[in-house]
């Protein structure tokens, strides 16, 4: 064991190396990239002083460097470093020279995960959940408060910091087997602003901060109140053996108000205007697909910055381009991420879409993206599903993405009562899109009100809707809380934290018997739908036949050539007598016996193909052949 005296004096000369000349590095991204890459050589940027008129030395013979451009005022410098075929993992010294000063930095080459357990992508066989890590789970009290970012620790208010954190979430994996989940998304996990957000202020609340992880100062380390990069990897490892795939939420529209970036940026371009002259985002989404458009028409909702505070990336710029497709890559490496949630899909270039998904393809190919596009308007979200070109000819080759048309039916039919034809009519636009079968469905997530919030919304409504979202085409994402029928009105009130999770609460949630009768019940029929559809190979693979449309009751059917599933909803608050032909379906013989699998109506019996039933109020069936 080396005595302290010997480690501060190792201490004295490491300093002295990276002091011995006037410049400084104080950081390198990517700080490591691995053999057998597809980019080689990897663009880095340093982030230092007196970095201009520099040379890059060092690397063993194996790293080398090129093409170095750096900034006027000599903060950063960028430089193409090229990895040797024979390049060794390990650590490597890098030496930034100027005059006679030289200044050493370490950059890892990593061997290439070969792991069978990532980057696998998730698929319509998987059900994914939603969690803000901060609000769901205390599973270290000791980041609470961390001595990093003092101050922002408080649960009285519902924009500071609660104390959920990755070990947390780790802890509950189990619990979110047990309903049937398969995949887990969570909100970004980059490092955020570490003092009091006085930008972004709202009446109540003393101060804002980056709980929610939208505001990345530093795009290459997880958030302290979280955890750390080793803890990431064992959550993700951890979550991949139990079984769940595990999905990153990106964000390359913009950064937090406090980057270091945001009134000092690498290069001239790096953003769309500056801090303090650039246009404000008008949110006019549609005009990406609109063929009269000119780009003036077009410039807000692409350059401009969110809420007129986040700084907005200007993908157009290369070096911005490189480092945010490098970005993406790492994470995926490092991490080990099955797939990526993109945010604000269409405040982004489409032509940085094509090349920068073209890149995570080419790298891993498996690696599925769910893009965010909030709107209502299929046509629109099918504009940028993979697999058509836009009247631009650009394909942005975007795999899936919220089924937001659907959204706002699913809510008006099954929270507020309205017709459930809405649905019916909706999905009547699946021609649109490239692959519809893999759209992501879901009845709410962290950017609106909870379906429990909507007026006239009840648990037997919540039940119905999660009973369509699990059996209906595509991917059905659960928002953490929906399974106990959480409340939640306007942002943060809809980010409540998870009872249970957190040191004082006076219940447990998490566990049966700290659930109300109403929790449970709504908690079992979630579990059953998830038990259901792994058994039912229909409600994942099937193709989708309408059998029924009418005002308040619908049915359809899931069907593979193995076999078949009917659904059928009465949205009407009162019983409706329904009958419905289902002699196109081979797998259904004319006189098959059928059995409800939730148990909501008694045996039936197709009579010469045709189905006739009396469904109760405001409840959803799953019929399947009785064995």
């Amino acid at each position: 064991m080396k005595s302290p005296i010997f480690a501060k004096l190792m201490l004295v000369i490491g300093l002295a190396g990276v002091c011995a000349g006037a410049q400084t590095v104080e950081k390198v991204e990517p700080p490591s990239w691995w053999t057998a890459s597809t980019i080689n050589p990897v663009r880095v940027l340093l982030t230092g002083t007196d970095l201009n008129n520099a040379k890059i030395v060092g690397g063993r013979g194996v790293l080398s460097a090129s093409n170095i451009v750096s900034s006027a005022n000599g903060h950063y410098m960028f430089f193409d470093l090229r990895i040797a075929p024979n390049a060794r993992p390990g650590k490597y010294k890098i030496g930034v020279t100027k005059g006679r000063g030289t200044t050493n930095f370490e950059f890892e080459v990593m061997p290439r995960r070969r792991s069978p357990l990532t980057h696998r992508g998730f698929t319509p066989d998987d059900v994914i959940y939603f969690v803000i890590p901060d609000r769901f789970a205390d599973g270290d009290p000791s980041n609470n408060d961390p001595a990093k970012s003092k101050g922002l620790f408080d649960r009285r208010f519902g924009r500071h910091y609660h104390g959920g954190d990755l070990r947390g979430l780790m802890n509950k994996l189990d619990y979110l087997k047990s309903l049937g989940v398969t995949a887990i998304w969570t909100t970004p996990v980059y490092d955020n602003n570490d003092k009091p957000d006085f930008k972004e202020m709202y009446e109540g609340m003393p101060f804002t901060t980056g709980y929610h992880g939208y505001g990345a100062t530093d795009m290459y380390a997880v958030d302290e109140h979280l955890g750390d990069m080793a803890l990431l990897k064992l959550f993700v490892q951890t979550a991949q053996a139990k079984g769940f795939k595990v999905v990153q939420d990106q964000v390359a529209n913009h950064t937090g108000p406090y980057h270091r970036w945001a009134d000092d940026p690498p290069t001239p371009a790096w953003w769309n205007g500056t801090l303090t002259n650039h246009l404000s985002n008008n949110w006019q989404k549609w005009t990406a697909m609109n063929p009269r458009a000119t780009y003036q028409t077009q410039k807000r909702n692409i350059d401009g910055w969110f809420i007129d505070i986040l700084p907005d990336f200007n993908q157009s710029d290369p070096e911005v381009e490189k480092y945010l497709v490098q970005n993406s890559l790492w994470w995926l490496e490092v991490a080990g991420f099955d797939a990526i949630r993109m945010d604000t899909l269409p405040h982004v270039p489409r032509t940085f879409w094509a090349r920068w998904s073209s890149a995570i393809k080419k790298e891993y190919p498996k690696v599925n993206i769910l893009g965010e596009l909030f709107d209502g308007d299929p046509a629109l979200i099918a504009y940028f599903q993979a697999g058509r070109k836009g009247h631009d000819g650009i394909d942005p080759g975007i795999d899936t993405l919220y089924d937001f048309g659907l959204f706002y039916q699913i809510r008006a039919a099954f929270a507020r009562g309205e017709s459930i034809r809405g649905v019916s009519q909706m999905l009547a636009h699946d021609w649109l899109y490239p692959n519809p079968d893999v759209l992501t469905t879901f009845i709410g997530v962290h950017d609106m009100e909870r379906f429990m919030h909507e007026a006239g919304a009840t648990t037997a409504g919540l039940k119905m809707a999660q009973t369509f979202i699990m059996t209906t085409r595509g991917t059905p994402l659960l928002y953490y809380g929906d399974e106990i029928a959480m409340p939640g009105g306007s942002d943060p009130d809809n980010r409540r934290d998870f009872p249970g999770g957190f040191a004082g609460d006076g219940i447990n949630a998490f566990d049966r018997t700290g659930r109300t009768k109403s929790q449970n019940d709504v908690w079992d029929h979630l579990a059953t739908l998830g038990r259901l559809r792994q058994e039912l190979e229909p409600l994942r693979r099937g193709r989708s036949l309408d059998l029924l449309d009418e005002d308040q009751q619908m049915a359809y059917a899931r069907v593979t050539g193995r076999g078949a599933v009917i659904v059928v909803f009465n949205n009407d608050s009162k019983p409706a007598d329904v009958s419905f032909d289902v002699s196109m379906i081979r797998q259904i013989g004319p006189d098959s016996a059928l059995v409800d699998r939730l148990g909501k109506i008694g045996d039936l019996r197709v009579v010469n193909g045709i189905v006739r039933l009396t469904m109760p109020a405001r409840t959803g069936s799953i019929l399947t052949l009785k064995r």
